[in-house]
């Protein structure tokens, strides 16, 4: 089993080598190749996970931190490229890019170093810092700069509200259902990335909204039922 934690390591810092390509792409001012990297962060990030609770990882190779490691990639492909990508890419007003970019990476830091980050249930407390995410929704879509900052601005004061966001693999309500809606997520997204075109799909545009609404309204209804300081 030792042999397999390893190689469950290595799976983990495969998502760097998605890092460094994703760089690349931002250094080539190709914005959609840069999101299909990070893209493949977040698949090997949401699948890692399981793979070393399953191999009990830490029991077989209990020198190395797994969650440390994971941390370390998610801090780059979740927080530091988003925002190097708001600053090359223009996605702000003009002026205001190292700005939005420098908060985005300064409040990002409380939710890596936040011993209480997560529930009981494995809700997060706050917004996690899924900027990965949020600069997917502002490229694809393309939408207005000011927008833009005024969003950044809000979800990094998020990181400090007390409100539950939930997670899409390990939350146990609901979770079927949860995960049924992530592979939609994950599949739409990448369709978006590999075909820009379909953004002019309103079917494609109606079942990728409806999956990012169930995300917010879960949210919405755990945050309501289970008080932050009771989780």
């Amino acid at each position: 089993m030792k042999l397999t934690g390893f190689f469950i390591h290595c799976f983990t810092a495969s998502g760097m080598i998605a890092v460094l390509l994703s760089l690349d792409a931002i250094w080539q001012g190709d914005a959609m190749l840069a999101m299909l990297w990070l893209w493949a962060a977040l698949l090997i990030d949401g699948l890692d996970g399981p793979l070393a609770r399953w191999a009990k990882v830490s029991e077989h190779l209990p020198n190395i931190d797994g969650a440390i490691l994971d941390h370390i990639i998610d801090y780059m492909s979740y927080c530091v490229l988003p925002a190097v990508m708001i600053y090359r890419f223009g996605l702000v007003p003009e002026g205001f890019e190292l700005p939005i970019a420098g908060l985005i990476l300064v409040a990002s830091l409380y939710v890596f170093a936040n011993r209480n980050l997560k529930t009981a249930e494995n809700d997060f407390r706050g917004f996690p810092a899924l900027w990965n995410i949020v600069v997917f929704y502002l490229i694809v879509f393309d939408t207005p700069h000011m927008f833009n900052a005024a969003l950044c601005v809000f979800l990094s004061l998020m990181i400090f509200a007390p409100i539950l966001v939930v997670h899409p693999f390990r939350v146990v309500a609901l979770r079927p259902y949860t995960v049924l809606v992530s592979m939609l997520w994950l599949s739409l997204s990448l369709a978006y990335l590999l075909v820009p075109s379909l953004t002019q799909n309103w079917m494609a545009n109606l079942g990728f909204a409806l999956a990012s609404l169930y995300f917010a309204a879960l949210s919405l209804w755990r945050s309501l039922r289970l008080p932050l300081g009771k989780a």
